[in-house]
């Protein structure tokens, strides 16, 4: 099968589309002819280094496809079933070997497989985010770093749907069209005005919540935009790691600071069918609106790391594999 693989961390130039092995279903294993795999800013860690993966590895990290082989001991999955799952960092292949635990039947003709693939993974980290990291309510205020981009646009919509007031920062103009139309109440360019300064002219006394996948560049400003008694919710390193910073510092407004995982909200199948089943009915209901902003090929992933990166994109980026 065709496969993006790295030998090496470093740079978008280390992807590199090979030949490897059709993997087979081993006891508890299920394998997927996938066919769009979604593109996140996970694999960007794992392919710098960030995250540490044994040499050689695959990447990826979410997908959609049609179930091919059912390993021994597996129930409720059969071949032929149309699944999304989310994967251990082997996606970008024609096949990959998924996990039932991390694996969700699905109806193409009512979520097609793009949709799916680009879905999954952000869409389970905008729920558990705010529903679990910090519990938006009605009139909260809330902060959403980067949102134009694919979690972001997610969290101001379900932030939105629970009733809250929503604050988002972007970097140009065109992505604020993006972050008001997701259904941002404000919209501040970081790139020309003080996120803290521009969030305190909105609401004085500061936000509830700020969830902040960009890490290292608005860590700080983050801190300084909350009320007493806010929580801060760190979730990406977009702009790279945050780096050591005092614990003291959270002390004159008693904040609350998590650094969540998604895997860790959805550990057990409670959990895992609660979040699953609470974001498939918000895309029935049509409360989320999934966009993907561009489409690839397989030997085109190095490209969209680039985009995805480089900060020239909305929404989400999916690879059709076949």
């Amino acid at each position: 099968m065709q496969a993006i693989q790295i030998e090496q961390e470093g740079g978008p130039e280390v992807l590199q589309l090979t030949t490897l092995p059709k993997p087979t279903a081993g006891p508890g294993e299920l394998v997927v002819r996938n066919h769009y795999s979604g593109v996140n800013f996970i694999d960007t860690y794992f392919r710098e280094g960030v995250y540490k993966l044994p040499l050689p590895h695959q990447l990826g990290a979410e997908a959609a496809g049609e179930v091919v082989e059912v390993g021994e001991g597996i129930e409720g999955f059969a071949v032929g079933d149309a699944v999304a799952y989310l994967g251990t960092q082997n996606t970008y292949a024609q096949y990959s070997v998924a996990a039932p635990t991390k694996t969700f039947k699905i109806d193409p003709a009512v979520l097609p497989y793009d949709i799916a693939a680009a879905i999954l993974l952000q869409g389970l980290t905008a729920h558990t985010l705010v529903t679990r990291a910090y519990e938006v309510k009605k009139g909260d205020w809330i902060l959403v770093q980067a949102g134009a981009g694919g979690t972001g646009r997610l969290i101001i919509q379900m932030a939105k749907h629970l009733g809250a007031n929503v604050v988002a920062t972007v970097s140009s103009a065109e992505k604020a069209q993006v972050a008001r139309a997701a259904g941002a109440d404000h919209v501040i360019l970081y790139s020309e005005e003080s996120v803290p300064e521009s969030v305190k002219n909105i609401v004085p006394e500061g936000v509830h919540a700020v969830f902040d996948g960009v890490g290292k560049s608005t860590f700080e400003g983050s801190l300084e935009s909350l009320r007493r008694l806010g929580s801060m919710v760190s979730f990406g390193n977009a702009s790279g790691t945050v780096p050591p910073f005092k614990v003291l510092d959270l002390a004159p407004k008693n904040l609350t600071l998590l650094r969540p995982q998604l895997y860790g909200y959805i550990a057990t199948e409670e959990e895992r069918q609660r979040h699953i089943g609470e974001l498939m009915d918000l895309i029935g209901q049509d409360k989320l609106d999934v966009h993907i902003f561009k489409t690839y090929k397989l030997d085109e992933v190095a490209q969209a790391h680039i985009d995805l990166q480089g900060r020239k994109t909305t929404g989400k980026l999916v690879v059709k594999i076949d």
